[in-house]
């Protein structure tokens, strides 16, 4: 999948391979137990995959065979059955898959959250600062429960987050990690209060920031800003060029990309969701 991902990645791509990997390795396998993913290859070099969670598709298609994007949709009729309303979301750029998509009957539907990909350069970016008692480093190996618990504290609002030691060691042990582009702000106490993970494309030196975090009771002290500058910092110094995260860009959950605009981020092209209605059986 993330060869795929690599081999077609530009600035109308879905997707980065750091999106396969976070996604493939946070969640444990009990999680995963309900999804399907399935390949599609020609000789020796695939040409697409489908991953199906529940009723949703995501799909990754080589431009240059969009014929095959209809078998992978015909794939996800099969998988989901004709009782499910089925969804799926490709960036707005896609129109290979677009069309097949719009071909097999889905329908546009607006309202939906969405997200947009925000890019930057990294040839002029600001000096992280983080207050007096705080300290601004990357991770080291051995701080798996530690990292695990900074996710946790950050991503428990709205839910209790499941990230366990277990699968933070997945996700640090997955290509293409590199401790180095794992940034915590750490407390005088020695707790991770804010995290930034950056996943390095050496190939087309891009980097993909997924996810970031900051623990609820630590917010508006500008940990968020620093700990993501000290990864592009770093991302810069092992070859990267240009960096891309994808938060959220309706109206319901603003305050991620403002964040990243304020670092110097420049919103750009957006998700777009498609629905097939179920079938009156």
């Amino acid at each position: 999948m993330q060869d795929l991902v690599q081999r077609i990645y530009g600035a109308g791509s879905r997707f980065h391979i750091g999106d396969i990997g976070w996604e493939l390795a946070s969640v444990p396998p009990e999680r995963q137990a309900g999804w399907r993913i399935a390949l599609w290859s020609d000789g020796d070099q695939d040409v697409a995959w489908g991953w199906i969670e529940g009723n949703g598709l995501l799909l990754v298609v080589d431009p240059a065979r969009p014929e095959v994007a209809g078998e992978v949709l015909d794939w996800f009729r099969e998988e989901t059955g004709p009782a499910v309303q089925r969804l799926t979301s490709v960036l707005e750029s896609e129109t290979h898959l677009i069309d097949a998509i719009e071909k097999a009957g889905f329908v546009l539907e607006h309202g939906r959250p969405y997200y947009t990909h925000h890019n930057i350069t990294l040839d002029d970016l600001g000096t992280p600062v983080v207050p007096d008692g705080f300290t601004l480093r990357h991770v080291r190996a051995d701080e798996i429960e530690k990292r695990a618990a900074v996710h946790r504290a950050a991503w428990s609002d709205v839910a209790p987050s499941k990230m366990t030691a277990e699968a933070m060691a997945a996700v640090m042990s997955t290509w293409p990690y590199r401790p180095e582009l794992d940034w915590v702000v750490e407390n005088s106490d020695g707790v991770f209060v804010a995290s930034a993970l950056i996943w390095l494309d050496e190939q087309h030196r891009a980097g993909l920031v997924e996810p970031v975090g900051c623990a609820p009771q630590y917010r508006r002290l500008g940990l968020g800003q620093a700990v993501n500058l000290g990864a592009l910092h770093a991302l810069k110094e092992l070859g990267g060029v240009e960096a891309r995260v994808c938060p959220r860009g309706d109206d319901g959950y603003p305050i991620p990309a403002k964040l990243y605009q304020s670092i110097g981020f420049r919103p750009g092209l957006r998700t777009v969701d498609y629905v097939g209605q179920k079938l009156d059986l």
